[in-house]
């Protein structure tokens, strides 16, 4: 499916059902958990060290800087605009790597969902050409996400939705141009803005529920809210075989 037919269903996308996706992501949540909870794990650990890396060499913020009793908090640490621009290294980084590991866990979600033969390759986009877009990739998500950040509450809220396609699209599109990705992850993101963020928002409660159990068990449920946006693209975009599983919800 090229850039033009794919910007074509999103333009022409039907309603879609709130409680239908809801209930989807949470079934297939039960289906995918332990995956979810493997990237989820990986991210953490990627991020982990690359944060020690950063500050180690001078370009993040000192251990000093970190409030211990309420954990490492990553995205709260960065107050100024001079510390969001000094961390954009890291941030280009990180989510070069995020990209490529939700892009691998979604292509594995497609299999469960539409019964295909299962294969559990979390580092699948991390090879040949594909390493290439993802790091252009990771580095137009942070710049978005960077500044989205220095204007405040309300403009990163607005491009948080958007940012949350870019896996989704570059998985099931890895042949478009980096720009295209970026296009069609705005362009679906804005058209079902308020119904991703319903989404996201709930199942991110949902997914928060694992902090209960001491902390650790929000690994195991966080991924739930990385689902929706699975969801919406099936309905709204399909895939290439055009299976009768991805038509529910458009019709």
């Amino acid at each position: 499916m090229n850039y033009s037919e794919t910007q074509n269903k999103i333009q022409n996308a039907q309603h879609l059902d709130f409680g239908r996706i809801l209930d989807s992501s949470i079934n297939m949540f039960k289906e995918v958990w332990l995956k979810g909870f493997l990237v989820v794990l990986m991210l953490v650990v990627v991020t982990l060290v690359l944060t020690f890396f950063f500050v180690s060499i001078g370009l993040g913020p000192s251990p000093s800087e970190f409030n211990w009793n309420e954990g490492v908090q990553f995205n709260t640490s960065y107050s100024s605009d001079f510390s969001l621009l000094y961390s954009l290294p890291q941030g280009i980084l990180v989510s070069s790597i995020s990209i490529g590991l939700f892009a691998g866990f979604y292509r594995m979600v497609k299999q469960v969902d539409l019964n295909e033969k299962q294969k559990d390759d979390y580092f699948f986009y991390f090879q040949g050409t594909y390493i290439s877009k993802l790091f252009m990739l990771g580095i137009i998500y942070a710049i978005i996400a960077t500044i989205a950040q220095m204007l405040f509450f309300i403009p990163y809220i607005y491009a948080f939705v958007p940012l949350m396609f870019f896996a989704i699209i570059f998985s099931n599109n890895p042949e478009l141009t980096e720009t295209e990705i970026v296009k069609l992850s705005f362009s679906i993101g804005t058209k079902k803005w308020l119904l991703s963020f319903g989404l996201i928002f709930i199942t991110g409660i949902l997914g928060m529920l694992g902090i209960i159990a001491c902390g650790i068990g929000l690994l195991f449920t966080i991924s739930i809210m990385y689902l929706p946006v699975y969801f919406v693209y099936r309905d709204v975009v399909g895939f290439e075989d055009d299976s009768e599983i991805m038509k529910i919800g458009t019709e």
